[in-house]
């Protein structure tokens, strides 16, 4: 009679637990930083080509308004509104239209379902498109700020203050850019949707709020980018109260985390379905 070893008998405990250890080993959960940074790259390199034509259209769309508006509005708070409106207005262009574009076309393309079979987590696709949109406009608003300064005689000594604007009313903007673009039904809806809220940013955005009545203030309140072009302009004057500039930005933050939040929850929500 020979005698055979348990742990190699098909019954045994032992066989059972061993490939059970094994395959959880082979499936690590996926963390959410390296899968963003991944996330980023793949789209950044993906949008490059495509985008940066649209990217010149931003920016001499923001170009040309102020050279309208130059013959219309006064120097002083009226031309620091213009410039900072438009200056934000590009960051609208892109993370708000172009993102709510991006993202209906690629739920009715079912381009969903390849994100959802990668071990990413979901804040990662939403915030690594998000990101890479968002930063194609950089140029196009530094661009637009310059011009706008020396158009309206205005200082620059304080266009830093655009490296906090910039990512601040981008996460707010491209958090609502792709919440409309996967809440949309039909990908025509989204892309009007986005039209629309960048229309929304060039007139509530760039126009002079004192000239504006009191309800179409109250809207102009509710708009995320309006605290960018806020913060931005407070900059312009000979002593700008930092104290607002900060509190505009901290606004801006927190409907920036409240934005992509939401998207998070539609991405998760149009991929299940």
């Amino acid at each position: 009679m020979s005698v055979v070893p348990a742990d190699v008998l098909p019954g045994s405990a032992l066989a059972v637990e061993e490939p059970a250890a094994c395959a959880a080993e082979l499936g690590p959960r996926a963390r959410l930083w390296p899968s963003l940074a991944a996330v980023y790259r793949a789209q950044l390199s993906r949008a490059r080509v495509a985008r940066i034509p649209l990217l010149f259209v931003a920016t001499f769309q923001s170009v040309g308004i102020m050279i309208l508006m130059r013959g219309v509005v006064d120097d002083g708070a009226e031309a620091q509104a213009v410039v900072a409106g438009s200056s934000v207005l590009v960051v609208a262009f892109v993370a708000l239209n172009l993102l709510a574009q991006y993202f209906g076309q690629l739920r009715a393309s079912g381009g969903l379902d390849h994100y959802a079979t990668l071990p990413v987590p979901p804040a990662a696709v939403v915030l690594g498109a998000a990101g890479a949109y968002a930063s194609f406009t950089v140029p196009g608003t530094v661009v637009t700020a310059l011009f706008g300064c020396v158009l309206f005689g205005l200082p620059m000594a304080h266009l830093w203050v655009l490296m906090a604007v910039i990512p601040l009313a981008g996460a707010a903007l491209a958090g609502l850019g792709a919440a409309l673009g996967l809440l949309a039904p039909r990908p025509e809806l989204a892309t009007l949707l986005g039209q629309l809220g960048m229309s929304a940013a060039l007139l509530l955005g760039v126009l002079p709020a004192d000239r504006m009545p009191e309800v179409v203030r109250f809207t102009r309140d509710l708009l995320p980018s309006t605290y960018g072009v806020e913060a931005f302009a407070r900059t312009f004057g000979p002593h700008p109260d930092w104290a607002f500039v900060l509190g505009d930005l901290a606004v801006c933050g927190v409907v920036g985390v409240a934005s992509l939040a939401v998207a998070t929850w539609a991405y998760r929500r149009a991929a299940v379905r």
